[in-house]
């Protein structure tokens, strides 16, 4: 089955049962794809107050129960615990694993975050005429750790991640435009064109997903990363938390224009 056209549902029973363990860019196209950042009750009211002062890297689309893994307003017959095709363990801030369900790490007092995620207004580009070079080129998009800082709330602060996806120069303005109109998927980009300005030494080794070419009539594009929690939780170090990994999304049941605005 052609993996663009998946409805959620199945796309997540794929993921469930393994069948799908890679990255989820381009998977069931035209529907919001969501981060994940989960974390103890006792932190959830800080990861929440950190979320609304950060709007651009930490959407927030969700919240769920404390000890329910059930995402009820994006995707109701989801799972948090088994609908992603990887996760990250993090201990004291230094990421411990990586798994494909984290059935055995679920405690009762956890919460999870649904964040909005780039991949969202990807087919939007795409359906203007914007090709996605990690998408054609099969890989992760590329994540890099910036100097923009995020706006402190409790023991939460630390850099700001960004995706980077090169755009021909002629096209610049209309995928501004483009990504304008979801702003609750991280919306504009916060920088064009040279990455040290951004603290960025070396393009071609992303700190999160894989390098992709870049043509010289093209221009690097950043936009605000739902990967920023794992940056926060390395300089942070909760005793535990619970991640995506990278590029490795939770499919939601609500479509890409729903979070779009005129």
């Amino acid at each position: 089955m052609d993996e663009e056209r998946l409805l959620p549902a199945e796309a997540r029973r794929r993921i469930r049962c393994n069948e799908w363990t890679r990255p989820t860019a381009g998977m069931a196209s035209g529907y919001t794809q969501a981060n994940m950042a989960i974390l103890k009750k006792e932190l959830a009211f800080e990861f929440l107050l950190f979320c609304q002062r950060n709007p651009k890297p930490c959407p927030v689309l969700d919240v769920t129960e404390p000890g329910l893994p059930i995402p009820r307003l994006v995707a109701p017959t989801a799972d948090v615990r088994t609908d992603l095709p990887k996760y990250r363990i993090y201990r004291h801030g230094e990421l411990t694993d990586e798994v494909h369900d984290i059935l055995e790490y679920w405690e009762d007092d956890m919460v999870a975050f649904l964040i909005g995620c780039s991949f969202t207004f990807e087919y939007p580009l795409m359906n203007n005429g914007i090709s996605i070079r990690h998408i054609d080129e099969h890989c992760n998009v590329p994540m890099y750790k910036t100097n923009i800082q995020t706006v402190k709330a409790g023991r939460f602060e630390g850099p700001m991640v960004v995706s980077m996806r090169p755009i021909p120069h002629e096209d610049v303005i209309r995928a501004v435009q483009v990504t304008s109109r979801f702003p609750s998927v991280h919306g504009a980009p916060v920088h064009i064109g040279d990455p040290a300005a951004i603290g960025i030494v070396d393009i071609t080794k992303p700190d999160f997903g894989d390098s992709v070419s870049i043509r010289p009539n093209e221009v690097p594009v950043f936009w605000a990363c739902g990967v920023t929690p794992q940056a926060i939780a390395m300089q942070v170090k909760p005793d535990l938390m619970i991640t995506h990994a990278p590029g490795h999304m939770l499919i939601t049941d609500k479509r890409d224009e729903d979070y779009a605005v005129l």
